[in-house]
């Protein structure tokens, strides 16, 4: 540990923390706004951060936390949501050399008196903390003591999008939290998240009172993701062709990924679905034993090549760097959690996949989840607006990316690596099918005194005199047939437009029917214009990932691909430290992340020198795991 430090303005603050990055953490350089962000808040600024899941958030208050510690400020405060993660993120700085630790319900009550016992005393730099158990009056004490001694140095508030209920994640506990400024107002807090728009986070600012804190709002980009919606037909055989077509190595080993379903049963479906077919996968959802919830997700941090499917109860604060693909079989229920969700993916910077079966079902679902809802007619208002916003999204023939980074005020230039991009669709004027479709439900409504559903709906439109449609002397309507030239693939895109431009309503669960809305008159006027994409190849979409998996296989960080001496090098490493990994119970990232280990390969080092410089090594775990890293690359030199 470093001598004692004076807090200072300015560029020296900067340039302690730059000091602290390369020491512990091994980083040259700080990326983005992270240089400001930690010279503010270690100067003791409020900050609110909004960085997208890679970016490097943690770094945005450990660092400051160590400068402030060691300049005698005391201890810092991580108020995070999921217990199961902590013992993976205190690992991850004990590992680097910080004194950290966590205080939760996993631990016994000695254990939890011992560490409140090192906290008091000023022996932990970080302590990890859930917002139900920092709110308790023996915590609140805890701080107290601390805080008049001049000892409680920072409050770090993590998935802070949790305090709001515009958010997609929202946590009443989180609310609970103002009182870190009620009482304590001279601590300073930085509160981050990946995502939230506008909406969330004024309500962030609100009720953490966070209105004289620094703003940072860091691109929302993840370049190296790729978009990919697809139209749901036969969504698991669609799943399937996708892992096995662009997530699956010549040896049948496939990458890591998460599969996200709607409900408990279509997870368990799901993974079962997948074992089968010779892949390895776990489910995980609310509904399974704690006990088995947190071993599926130990697995899945632990182990390469492992598939997860799960409802989106799995996910937050995941620091799984190597997931390459995130595949949603159903349509989340806005635009937040999409991004929140397939951000779980490609967080080391190399390629990966966000892929998306949906269909009109989803998008009824969805519908109707927020019009059952209890909640204030204002309130559903705006989740509707959010769920459009998706489904404008999923329905775009434009890059897929320009409009994600939109929703967050942020703008972009076509980025010619999402399937709109690879594969740009062909349009076709569909207006005119648009009034048709209008028609045929006002026809219907109008002659039989009820409304149908989309089904019966695109019977008539295409002509077939089913049984039903003859029970209700349906094919004598003028509309009867006048729809034959779009197949009933075409007529439910044109549909899912529909209710996207608010020119349909569904109604009437479980029967689903289709009445027209408030947009309807526009287009049935002739006023407003309808394109539709045609059926598109995506053959091209495939080729490139299929060019970037084999990239990623032989790729340097420069870009420049490693030999075969390398590589073999390289899997031993990787093997080496496998076996660190399950000693120190901790998940292998933790120890090195993949593109640390690319470095050593490609550079050869054979004395600690040698390590200076490469990303990812700091001072303890060059002390710690040098001469073994020495021993592993002298077998390829």
């Amino acid at each position: 540990m470093s001598a004692t430090i004076d807090i200072a303005p300015g560029s020296e603050i900067l340039e302690t923390s730059l000091g602290v990055l390369h020491e512990v953490f091994g980083y040259e350089a700080f990326r983005g706004p992270q240089a400001d962000i930690v010279s503010h808040v270690g100067a003791g600024g409020d900050a609110l951060v909004l960085m997208p899941t890679g970016g490097g958030k943690s770094l945005c208050y450990q660092v400051p936390a160590i400068v402030r510690q060691r300049a005698g400020q005391g201890v810092t405060i991580v108020v995070s949501p999921l217990i199961a993660l902590m013992h993976d993120q205190v690992g991850a700085l004990t590992e680097a050399g910080v004194a950290a630790a966590f205080l939760n319900s996993s631990l016994s009550g000695e254990e939890a008196q011992r560490v409140e016992r090192q906290m008091l005393r000023g022996e932990i730099t970080l302590i990890y903390t859930a917002p139900e158990r920092l709110t308790t009056p023996r915590f609140l004490a805890l701080l107290d003591s601390l805080h008049e001694r001049g000892k409680l140095s920072l409050f770090a508030i993590d998935e802070a999008h949790c305090v709001s209920q515009w958010g997609h994640d929202f946590r009443p506990e989180y609310r609970a939290l103002v009182v870190l400024h009620e009482r304590f107002a001279s601590v300073p807090r930085v509160a981050l998240t990946a995502t939230a728009d506008h909406l969330t986070r004024a309500d962030i600012v609100e009720h953490l009172q966070l209105q004289e804190a620094r703003t940072f709002i860091s691109s929302f980009d993840r370049p190296n993701i790729r978009y990919q919606l697809v139209e749901k037909k036969d969504a698991t055989t669609q799943l399937m062709r996708f892992i096995r077509d662009e997530h699956t190595s010549s040896g049948d080993e496939h990458d890591a990924g998460i599969v996200y379903c709607q409900s408990r049963r279509r997870v368990e479906e799901v993974a079962a679905m997948l074992c089968d077919a010779g892949l390895t996968a776990l489910p995980y959802h609310a509904g399974l034993d704690a006990a088995v919830r947190q071993k599926h997700q130990d697995r899945f941090l632990r182990e390469e090549g492992l598939i997860m499917v799960a409802t989106i109860a799995f996910g937050m604060g995941i620091d799984k760097p190597d997931v390459r693909f995130v595949a949603h079989l159903d349509m989340p229920k806005n635009i937040e959690g999409y991004y929140q969700e397939t951000g779980r993916a490609g967080r080391d910077g190399e390629a990966a996949n966000a892929w998306m079966a949906y269909g009109l079902q989803d998008v009824v679902n969805q519908r109707r989840m927020i019009d059952e809802s209890p909640a204030a007619d204002e309130f559903k208002q705006v989740l509707r607006g959010k769920l459009d916003a998706l489904l404008t999204l999923a329905e775009a023939s434009d890059c897929r990316r320009v409009r994600l980074l939109s929703y967050f005020g942020e703008a972009s230039r076509p980025c010619g690596n999402c399937d709109n991009c690879l594969s740009p669709p062909e349009l076709i004027d569909a207006t005119e099918s648009a009034r048709k479709l209008l028609s045929c439900i006002y026809r219907v409504q109008q002659a039989s005194g009820t409304a149908f559903g989309a089904g019966h709906i695109m019977d008539i439109l295409r002509g077939k005199d089913t049984d039903k449609v003859k029970q209700y002397g349906h094919e004598k309507l003028s509309t009867f047939g006048i729809g034959a030239d779009l197949s009933e693939t075409q007529w439910r895109a044109l549909l899912r437009q529909l209710i996207a431009r608010e020119a349909i309503e569904v109604h009437d669960a479980p029967y689903n029917t289709l009445h027209l809305a408030g947009a309807a008159r526009d287009i049935l006027k002739g006023q407003a214009e309808v394109r539709l994409r045609a059926l598109a190849d995506k053959a091209a979409g495939s080729a490139r990932s299929s060019r970037q998996r084999a990239s990623r296989a032989t790729a340097k960080d420069d870009g420049v691909p490693l030999s075969l001496s390398e590589r073999e090098c390289l899997e031993a490493l990787k093997s080496w430290r496998a076996g660190v990994a399950r000693e120190h119970n901790l998940p292998a990232f933790v120890i090195f992340h993949d593109a640390t280990l690319r470095a050593i390969a490609g550079r050869k080092p054979e004395t600690l020198a040698d390590l200076d410089g490469i990303s990812g090594i700091g001072q303890k775990k060059r002390e710690a795991y040098g001469a073994d890293v020495l021993r592993v690359v002298s077998a390829f030199v």
